[in-house]
């Protein structure tokens, strides 16, 4: 079996603790406990429930799909190019983490809470104003490719390191998804780590989750069977990023 071994969090430079993050119950607390929380370990599955395995994803392509609650969509890319390792981050009130890599054969694969950290922006199913640019095209939000727009205020993150914020107005790494890949080549995700805006995603739209999900009990479910990963032009009728 694969698995991201260890990892460390620490709290404004002090090491607080290095340890395998699926032995984790609950909250890891930096200074603050918002920093890293297990979930449900959840198999991701493709559009016709199969396990999801790496061979089917293409690269530079953005996947979506809804962990650890039922309404808040990650992204799920897998590079053209491996990702970077021990990328040492830090959210906005300065507390520090160390995001570890990717996964799969080639560490390629990466996946993150598609909640903008600025705010909030994220895709419903109705339109999406975040995403992916490949490696040989631009965008408004930064002079290259290869980087997670945000085009509601065009900030941009790099997939390749923990999502590091590289230009715009979001003050801190948009939260990374803990993935593993088991014995079979199949995608689990098991966790969050980073700064997750979930509790305030939830009290900002509440119009739009009980749209698309009746309720907002239904909108914070936990997911625990397994979560569908769809191309994000599959999730969301339009996107638009410029």
């Amino acid at each position: 079996m694969e698995r991201r071994s260890f990892f460390k969090i620490c709290a404004k430079g002090t090491l607080l603790v290095a340890i395998s993050p699926f032995l984790i119950e609950g909250y890891l607390k930096a200074d603050d406990g918002r920093l890293f929380k297990s979930f449900n370990r959840v198999k991701l599955l493709d559009c016709y429930g199969n396990p999801l395995k790496e061979e089917i994803l293409q690269e530079e392509v953005t996947y979506v799909f809804n962990y650890p609650y039922a309404s808040t969509p990650c992204f799920l890319i897998k590079l053209s190019e491996p990702a970077a390792k021990e990328i040492k981050l830090r959210d906005e009130e300065g507390s520090e983490y160390i995001w570890k890599g990717g996964v799969g054969k080639d560490k390629k694969v990466v996946a993150y809470s598609a909640i903008c950290p600025h705010q909030l922006a994220h895709p419903n199913p109705n339109e999406s104003f975040l995403g992916y640019i490949p490696k040989e095209k631009k965008s408004m939000a930064y002079k290259e490719g290869g980087v997670i727009v945000c085009a509601s205020h065009l900030s941009a993150f790099d997939p390749k390191t923990g999502a590091k914020v590289l230009a715009g107005p979001a003050k801190e790494p948009m939260a990374s998804i803990i993935l593993d890949v088991d014995e079979e080549g199949v995608f689990w995700a098991s966790a969050v780590l980073g700064p997750a805006k979930f509790f305030d995603y939830f009290k900002s739209f509440k119009p739009e989750l009980k749209e698309f999900y009746k309720n907002i009990r239904k909108a914070k479910k936990l997911v625990s069977l397994g979560a569908v990963v769809k191309p994000l032009d599959v999730y969301s009728k339009e996107v638009v990023i410029y």
